[in-house]
């Protein structure tokens, strides 16, 4: 699962200010505590001399076990002194401790060379405050998903039931979201506007980001105009998206066809398309066109690719949303 530069960075970053904010706080702790108690401050001096000692020994050669063992004893007791100090003027005994945000990494991100979990965690929530930024995810979840918005009766087209086709739908990007990994099928969700497509591709996403999995969401228009900016250098301070969206362990396009279309769009989204096939790497998107619409816009090449390679969704049903401001 690889995470972006700038969440990586982001996330060195928290690391670094957290493991600061614990040896300020010592600082402070220790600067209040020699001051009530300075002997405690002669016994740190003792047990940092003792631990150069026992290398100066060790370097000497011999038999250096009498002389260390005596010192291991010297500072047993000087720790025993410490403890005794610490109660005597009402200090907790790990008062001279660190006090860390993880006391397994200790703040560093990692233990044993692996990555902690609580730098997993950190990765996971800077991702989805990176997508709520630009998006609708901390409130688009499956449970709030409301089916009674959807016609009970047969669609006039279709003659299926738009409630029922929506509940099938639900059903499947559940499924999908639990048995998510980097290697899932692509998804193709399309119907008319306002009918839920964006809200169930979040819901996906919000558990793809949970699970620890690498996520971009952006809708079509400014995807492909941050591409071109940064291939035509007209924005110098943002580089590498292009990179990103083909690395990424799930790549959501949004309102796809919403773009104005010239031949460096087209361009770009049969790359995108072809090369995350190509990989198998997942994508979903989410559009207001049908497929004749589609291809018209952006021909058979992408098209193709699409319907051939994608598990399409067909959404049913009235505006949502216009439904809901009636209410």
């Amino acid at each position: 699962m690889a995470y972006k530069s700038d969440v990586i960075e982001q996330a060195k970053n928290i690391l670094k200010k957290r493991a600061q904010k614990a040896q300020y706080d010592l600082e402070d702790r220790q600067e209040l505590a020699y001051e009530k108690c300075p002997e405690l401050l002669e016994i740190k001096k003792k047990l940092a001399l003792s631990g150069i000692a026992v290398a100066r020994i060790m370097l000497e050669g011999g038999d250096p076990q009498d002389r260390v063992e005596k010192i291991a004893k010297e500072n047993l007791a000087l720790q025993a002194r410490r403890k005794e100090l610490l109660a005597q003027n009402g200090f907790p005994e790990d008062y001279l401790k660190p006090k860390f945000f993880c006391d397994k990494c200790e703040d560093t991100g990692f233990v044993d060379g692996k990555i902690c979990e609580c730098h997993r965690k950190l990765l996971r929530q800077i991702s989805f405050e990176k997508i709520s930024e630009i998006s609708a995810i901390k409130t688009s979840r499956f449970d709030n998903f409301d089916l009674s918005y959807y016609p009970d009766e047969p669609d006039a087209k279709t003659g299926v039931s738009p409630r029922r086709r929506m509940r099938e739908i639900l059903n499947y990007c559940k499924c999908y979201a639990d048995d998510f990994s980097a290697k899932s099928d692509s998804i193709f969700m399309y119907g008319a506007t306002g009918l839920g497509k964006t809200h169930l591709s979040l819901a996906i996403a919000a558990k793809a980001i949970e699970k620890g999995y690498d996520v971009i969401y952006s809708s079509a228009p400014n995807l492909l105009s941050k591409l071109e900016n940064e291939k035509f250098g007209r924005n110098p301070d943002s580089v590498g998206t292009e990179e990103a969206i083909l690395d990424c362990d799930l790549l959501i396009i949004d309102d796809l066809g919403a773009e104005f279309s010239t031949q460096f769009t087209v361009s770009a989204i049969y790359n995108i398309i072809n090369t995350r096939i190509t990989y198998h790497k997942p994508v979903i998107i989410s559009t207001n066109l049908t497929s004749q619409e589609l291809e018209a816009k952006y021909s058979e090449r992408i098209t193709s690719r699409i319907i051939g390679c994608y598990t399409d969704l067909l959404f049913l049903g009235k505006d949502v949303r216009q439904i809901m401001n009636l209410e």
